[in-house]
């Protein structure tokens, strides 16, 4: 059994951030993630 064709109907944005420790790079990733779910762009998983 071979495995099924991998299917590219959403568009992908990768996103790296680079900066010193504290400088909020988390919560930066974190509000953009917010974001795109409320436009229905992403799922907003809890960090709990």
């Amino acid at each position: 059994m071979g495995k099924e064709k991998f299917s590219r109907s959403k568009p992908h944005c990768n996103i790296g951030t680079i900066g010193h420790v504290d400088h909020g790079k988390t919560s930066l990733t974190a509000a953009i993630t917010k974001v795109l779910a409320e436009t229905g762009g992403a799922t907003f998983p809890a960090c709990d």
